[in-house]
């Protein structure tokens, strides 16, 4: 199954033979096709943006696997935690406004609060431990009692400190700054303080700051359980996330995605992945001394041997070179965006399936494939 959406001009230093092109585009969607043949999962998107800035689309499989929807290129996904990279980009806006500091305790924005003694490390963590995911603060959402509570009320809406409160009292894993273990709680608390700062909602600040100003115009927020354009995503039978494998149920989800908020909370395509991926690593959503604070990494074990973390960036070397992006899974939907530095071209993938197994293969080694496919071009 071959859809395709294309911008002239990809990868051409000047003006460039169209067979070439369509050749490149043509070996992407094989690769791409390959891998749905050999897996079990519903359709796939991905973008690509070449170093020039021009972008174009593929995908493969289907939208709706019951009723046979070709997947389209432009179609929408929940970007999981994909979605933490637009928070790190507001975040860091506001630290060169003056309105964070990176190295503030974050009892500067709380410590009043009646809640915030009940918080693991609350006195000693950071603003870049949070970014960095080096507070100590350990995810809420595997915590048994909020998928128990989740699925009693699947579509109440959650506010920020009822997340938070369920490490209320416990104990941290490692001293703040200790250690590393990658969290959403961490980015909870970093939307708090973005609120608390700007005296504006979190999305608004998103909407007007980011994306907007690079017409990401694709990308929305995840605030509801209605998200107008979103395909059906594949969680498999019995998921701890609603139980359900459609996730989505006469175009409402089955439950309210809301509860992710600055943990990931955006929907988008992978070509505006792409472009957002572009944009950002190379300085265009803040100032350069702030990306270069963002690709200071920390030791990441969890995500490989080599791979570092930064400020809301996972920083991983590849056999196509080093690569800035970011990882992303919310029930029904897989994500992976990646930027190569070296070559100054990013690529993004979404799958409508968060069943590993239907998958068939890491989606960040879909994305080197493609990647190495890219390089024959340029």
């Amino acid at each position: 199954m071959v859809v395709l959406a294309a911008s002239g001009g990809v990868f051409a230093q000047g003006p460039k033979d169209a067979s070439q092109e369509a050749n490149l585009k043509a070996r992407l969607q094989t690769k791409l096709d390959d891998w749905h043949k050999a897996a079990k999962f519903s359709g796939a998107t991905l973008g690509v943006c070449g170093a020039d800035g021009e972008c174009f689309s593929l995908a493969t499989g289907y939208s709706d696997r019951t009723a046979k929807t070709a997947m389209k290129p432009d179609d929408i996904m929940l970007a999981g935690s994909v979605g933490k990279t637009y928070v790190a980009a507001v975040a860091l806006q506001l630290i060169e406004q003056g309105k964070i500091g990176l190295d503030d305790k974050i009892s500067k924005y709380f410590g009043k609060e009646e809640w915030f003694s009940r918080l693991p490390n609350s006195k000693d963590i950071t603003v870049r431990q949070l970014m960095s995911h080096t507070s100590g603060l350990v995810r809420y959402e595997f915590n048994p009692k909020f998928l128990k509570d989740l699925t009693a009320e699947p579509q109440k809406y959650r506010e920020p400190v009822e997340l938070i409160s369920y490490l209320f009292d416990s104990e941290a894993p490692f001293e703040a700054g200790k250690g590393w273990e990658y969290s959403d709680t961490n980015f909870i608390v970093l939307g708090m303080i973005i609120e608390k700062v700007s005296g504006k909602k979190y999305y608004e600040l998103a909407v007007n700051n980011v994306l907007k100003p690079l017409k990401l115009t694709k990308t929305k927020p995840q605030d509801g359980p209605m998200i107008e354009g979103l395909i059906q995503g594949y969680a498999g039978a019995g998921n701890p996330f609603g139980g359900a494998d459609e996730m989505l149920k006469d175009g409402k989800f089955a439950i309210n995605p809301q509860f992710e908020w600055t943990g990931g909370g955006m929907a988008s395509t992978s070509g505006d992945l792409a472009k957002w991926a572009k944009a950002m690593y190379e300085g265009k959503a803040f100032g350069k001394e702030m990306l270069a604070e963002m690709l200071k990494g920390t030791k990441a074990p969890m995500l490989g041997p080599e791979a570092e973390y930064g400020l809301g960036v996972i920083i991983r070397p590849t056999p196509q070179g080093l690569t800035y992006g970011h990882s992303g899974f919310f029930p029904g939907y897989m994500t992976e965006m990646m930027y190569f530095p070296e070559r100054k071209i990013s690529l993004a993938l979404q799958v409508n399936s968060s069943v590993p197994r239907d998958i068939g293969r890491r989606p960040d080694s879909v994305l080197v494939e493609m990647a190495a496919e890219i390089s024959t071009e340029q």
